[in-house]
């Protein structure tokens, strides 16, 4: 190499007075052991023969990001490097770097990387995009090539959600508990506990995660997400009525945005059936059955759904009629398919008078 250590010191100085554009390297000693205590991996061992000289300064005369690096941490009294095992091989320059200096290296751990969903490989947001699922926490539009990456928080992952599954990515308390409050995670942590192997992940788990985290927000937490669905769609609500709605509604839904496919019927009334559910499940009188279960739930002067409940089923009963056809053909005239919540919460929250309007609809529709 053309450089000080080769050059005489006279024609050194003779590049460097005419403007020759040049960089400073560190200079490791040859033949050192360097250590590296890392929290997770423990003492890493690394001789500098194996180890190139790195530039710190670049020819335009700015720094690299190793120096600065180094500067920056110190300077700001950082005491604890925490980063992805891809900068582990840095890490000798670095230690190598403060010992010049003479300041003290703060404590180094380097997390396990996250792998794509088939283990082979760092995680990407090209393997997001490709796969169907976010890698940034927000939208990303790349300003140069206009590439549009989905975000965790535009998907509909809630932040509790997103916190929880990822801490779980390469950490485990060593229980087998899954679900933690940020303050618990807070209390539990600890990078000794920080698996030393890449994690992988999983699409389905981060699926889950959000899924249980919205059964467990109270419907009026989880109002703001569905009123901004309602007020683009335009339909109107009373804020009373939509927060039953969610209550009966979220157990089903893995985002919020499943919302209107899950329980637009609750406030449209269905203009078409399922032929597959009909045919199913429509028989033969199926209109005079759903006529006698419609005066059954108009019995009571004021709605009791555990009253009509029991006289429904009772009246089926007795008479032997097929319980499953003919519920479900309810279920059909209030939804449009067979589907949704428990049949009575659904005829509750909609009211009798408005079920007894989507029963007369189905049974004008089918029969005639």
């Amino acid at each position: 190499m053309v450089n000080s250590l080769t050059l005489s010191a006279e024609e050194t100085e003779k590049r460097l007075a005419s403007g020759e554009p040049f960089v400073v390297r560190f200079k490791y000693p040859a033949d050192t052991d360097i250590h590296v205590h890392d929290l997770i991996r423990g003492e890493v061992v690394i001789n500098s023969n194996l180890l190139d000289d790195k530039v710190l300064y670049k020819s335009d005369g700015m720094p690299t990001y190793h120096l600065a690096n180094i500067v920056d941490d110190h300077t700001m009294k950082i005491t604890h490097v925490i980063r992805g095992e891809e900068w582990l091989p840095s890490a000798p320059l670095h230690v190598m770097l403060y010992k010049a200096f003479g300041w003290e290296a703060p404590q180094f751990a380097h997390l396990p990387l996250l792998l794509k969903p088939d283990g082979n490989g760092k995680l990407s947001k090209r393997d997001g995009d490709r796969l169907g699922f976010p890698v940034f926490p927000l939208e990303w539009h790349d300003p140069k090539s206009g590439e549009v990456s989905s975000g965790y928080r535009e998907t509909g992952y809630l932040p509790e959600a997103v916190v929880n599954m990822l801490a779980l990515l390469g950490w485990n308390p060593g229980t087998e508990q899954e679900i933690f409050s940020l303050d618990e995670l807070v209390n539990l942590f600890s990078l000794e506990k920080i698996s030393k192997s890449g994690a992988k992940f999983s699409l389905d788990k981060a699926k889950w995660f959000n899924h249980e985290y919205i059964q467990m927000k109270s419907a009026q937490e989880l109002l703001p997400y569905f009123t901004k669905i309602m007020d683009e769609k335009g339909i109107s609500y009373e804020e009373d009525y939509l927060l039953k709605v969610i209550d009966v509604i979220k157990e089903r839904l893995t985002f919020p945005s499943e919302f209107w496919e899950q329980a637009g019927f609750f406030f449209v009334a269905p203009t078409e059936y399922s032929a597959q559910d009909l045919k199913k499940r429509w028989k033969e009188g199926t209109g005079e059955k759903l006529r006698v279960i419609l005066q059954l739930l108009e019995q009571d002067e004021v709605f009791d759904m555990q009253a009509a409940h029991d006289r429904v089923m009772e009246h089926i009963k007795a008479n032997e009629w097929n319980m499953g056809a003919v519920l479900n053909s309810l279920r059909i005239g209030i939804v449009g398919a067979a589907r949704g919540p428990e049949l009575f919460t659904m005829i509750n929250i909609l009211g009798v008078p408005e079920t007894r309007k989507r029963t007369e609809a189905v049974i004008a529709a089918v029969e005639g």
